[in-house]
């Protein structure tokens, strides 16, 4: 298990310093909250651009790892490339509806006019690269459900120091480049995918002979597109409505105005460090579950799956002390010191110790779902997610964050509790401990070892 968690873990701190970089950049080049609240709502998109992708990828994952355990690598190899298909299928649709909808959408989930201008202008430049990010994603999610945990490290490795390096050159004209300013934050992030997209291509194509895909893998081929939306449409689904549901609680914090979205923008960024061991332990039980599985052993399938949630649950907790001890610090840091936007840093501060009591049922939702999927039990995390924000997450953090709240179709308006942001994430923290119970409960009692996929 540690073999598989160690490189996907720094895998995801790459990841998450991609953000980290135009986070910490837009608090430190330019001036004023607009830019964070803008960055904070770019990173929202980019952090959910791959939610396009759930679908072919968990589907490589469960299918890939399942085959590979039974020691049929053909099929493996079959997986992967119809799940490549698909995903190519769906980032043409993407870019289409991104082509059209895309401006109006920024507009609509209620970002001010000119950090809303500011993020209209930078995601115009990095939707282009949607072909890359979708060659990253299930590529590397076929090479896990293998056992490859090192090509995801190798991929964000390479997109991480080249966003780094070429974003703070953009922005700041270093060595004789063009300052481009804030579009120069976009333009790194480009080329930080292309360089990961080349990279992936070449770890599928010379890596492992037995998962090379022959010319005969990528004609298109019902049956196999009929188990690729079996087991992936569910974590699809699950993905999408998971990202419009926060891209709705978004939108909810942006109308609070820029000083409350920028330092929601700050503290979802440090939140997103205890989502590293999440992460690694999640795909970790995902791999496990389904190549145990596969090789007809349900035993051992569940223990992996225990071993991993309980070992995450550990590790966030920890996490969770630390956010509650050095918030300010935490939060300081992104907006250049407490003295250069103290408001913003005070409001994220305190934002960061809500979320830190809900690491631990974090941690089980993550790493439970993460079995599940990999064993091909798509339906109990969609499920799941979808009661949770519906039934918690949004209504609690409209009542908790407004003074007052307009019921629908004109049915008159109740008394919030005016909270502002601390509303919204005090309903977050709910949420998260109401799905970690609940996936604990479904893992527990649930047959899901015996999915067929």
């Amino acid at each position: 298990m540690l073999r598989l968690v160690a490189p996907v873990l720094l895998e995801q701190v790459l990841a998450v310093s991609v953000g980290f970089v135009d986070k910490w950049l837009a608090g430190n080049l330019f001036s004023g909250a607009e830019p964070l609240a803008a960055v904070g709502f770019v990173a929202y998109s980019l952090a959910f651009l791959p939610v396009l992708f759930v679908m072919p990828a968990a589907a490589a994952t469960a299918l890939v790892a399942r085959h590979v355990g039974a020691g049929d690598w053909a099929a493996a190899r079959r997986a992967a490339a119809q799940s490549l298909l698909v995903a190519a299928v769906l980032t043409v649709v993407s870019l289409t509806a991104a082509a059209v909808w895309g401006a109006g959408l920024v507009r609509a989930l209620g970002l001010p006019e000119g950090s809303g201008r500011l993020a209209v202008a930078y995601l115009a430049i990095v939707l282009p690269a949607l072909p890359a990010m979708m060659l990253i994603h299930v590529g590397v999610a076929a090479l896990r459900g293998a056992g490859d945990m090192v090509a995801g490290l190798l991929a964000m490795s390479v997109v991480n120091l080249v966003n780094a390096g070429a974003s703070f050159a953009l922005a700041t004209g270093l060595l004789g480049l063009p300052r481009l300013g804030w579009e120069g934050l976009a333009w790194g992030t480009v080329l930080g995918y292309g360089c990961g997209a080349a990279c992936v291509l070449i770890l599928v194509l010379a890596r492992d002979a037995r998962m090379r895909p022959q010319a005969a893998d990528w004609r298109p081929h019902p049956d196999w597109m009929r188990r690729i939306a079996r087991v992936g449409l569910p974590a699809g689904t699950d993905a999408a409505a998971n990202a419009c549901c926060h891209m709705v609680f978004l939108s909810v914090v942006n109308r609070l105005g820029n000083v409350d979205a920028a330092a929601h923008a700050v503290a979802i960024t440090i939140e997103s460090l205890a989502f590293l061991p999440g992460s690694a332990f999640q795909v970790a039980a995902a791999t496990l579950a389904g190549q145990y599985l596969g090789a007809r052993d349900e035993r051992r399938a569940r223990r992996s799956v225990w071993l991993a949630a309980l070992t995450c649950a550990g590790l966030m907790t920890v996490a969770g002390v630390c956010f509650y001890l050095w918030a300010e610090p935490l939060a300081a840091w992104f907006v250049g010191g407490v003295g250069r936007q103290p408001e913003v840093a005070a409001a994220a501060a305190g934002l960061v110790r809500i979320v830190a009591f809900a690491q631990p049922p974090l941690a089980l939702l993550m790493v439970f779902s993460g079995g599940l999927r990999g064993a091909g039990a798509t339906r109990p995390p969609l499920l799941v997610n979808f009661l949770g924000m519906l039934a918690i997450r949004l209504p609690l953090a409209v009542v908790l964050s407004a003074p007052a709240v307009e019921l629908p179709l004109g049915a008159g308006t109740i008394a919030g509790f005016g909270l502002g942001v601390r509303g919204a994430w005090l309903a977050m923290a709910a949420d998260l401990a109401a799905r970690g119970t609940a996936m604990l409960a479904i893992f527990t009692w649930a047959r899901w070892t015996r999915v067929e996929v």
